[in-house]
């Protein structure tokens, strides 16, 4: 069963359209992944999935159910967002920020409880930052401000995760610990919908990619019969050769 659909969706801002034609699902234990260009319209589209931008044509669903029957708090129980990290603007503990995961399973008005602490703990603890507990968010690195961004989707419990490239601040031990979390996610039935611009990355994790480009999906399925060095070249204006050559599957083929 799709977790979430769109289907005939146009996305964009008041104004200005960005893309059209929009057709997507993601499936309970599934991993979609979309590559495509700056500025081809990935985060907007995240951002109209996520019903912070209204669609300007077509319907997404959740669960079956139409985006905008749904409240915020129910969404958030239903979709985590991590957006790519950004620097914040307030002196929070990094066990504060990964608390707010946890609004969408608390009371309005009550105090974080022993349980919501336990599971911020389990989750930065699962992505090996748990040293950063006290830290000052603000005072740590672009790379461990994604950790915790991930760290606090994850306590907040939900069946999807949409990941706004996870990896693109990471050094390369820290993106392989990021690809295995994804990986077990998947296994316990979370769906995923991510964007990156490594395609070796959606190779290890993805079931199924999407090509986005000026707004538009120009193809998409199966991981590796989907992202050809022909797709890819044409997809980021690139060199086939080039692009065959940076390929797990192509390195070294001609």
């Amino acid at each position: 069963m799709s977790l979430l659909e769109a289907r005939g969706l146009a996305i964009g801002y008041r104004g200005r359209r960005v893309g059209g034609d929009i057709d997507l699902c993601v499936a309970t234990g599934e991993v979609l992944c979309l590559l495509g260009p700056n500025g081809g319209g990935k985060t907007t589209l995240f951002r109209t999935l996520l019903g912070v931008l209204p669609p300007l044509a077509g319907v997404v669903t959740i669960a079956g159910r139409p985006l905008r029957d749904w409240s915020r708090l129910e969404l958030a129980r239903q979709i985590g967002y991590v957006p790519q990290a950004h620097a914040g603007l307030f002196a929070f503990t990094v066990e504060d920020v990964a608390l707010m995961g946890r609004t969408a399973r608390m009371g309005r008005f009550s105090s974080p409880s022993p349980q919501d602490r336990a599971a911020v703990g389990v989750a930065l603890a699962r992505l090996g930052i748990a040293h950063l507990a006290g830290r000052i968010y603000t005072e740590i690195s672009g790379g461990e401000r994604q950790l915790v961004l991930i760290a606090r989707a994850l306590a907040q419990e939900a069946k999807m995760l949409i990941l706004d490239e996870p990896t693109a601040s990471l050094d390369f031990g820290n993106q392989l610990r990021v690809l295995g979390e994804i990986e077990r996610l998947k296994r316990d039935g979370i769906a995923i919908l991510m964007s990156t611009h490594q395609p070796e990355h959606a190779f290890k994790v993805a079931d199924r990619l999407a090509l986005l480009k000026t707004g538009q999906i120009v193809a998409q399925g199966m991981a590796r019969a989907t992202a050809t060095p022909e797709r890819l070249a044409v997809l980021y204006e690139a060199d086939v050769a080039a692009v065959a050559a940076c390929l797990p599957a192509t390195r070294g083929k001609p």
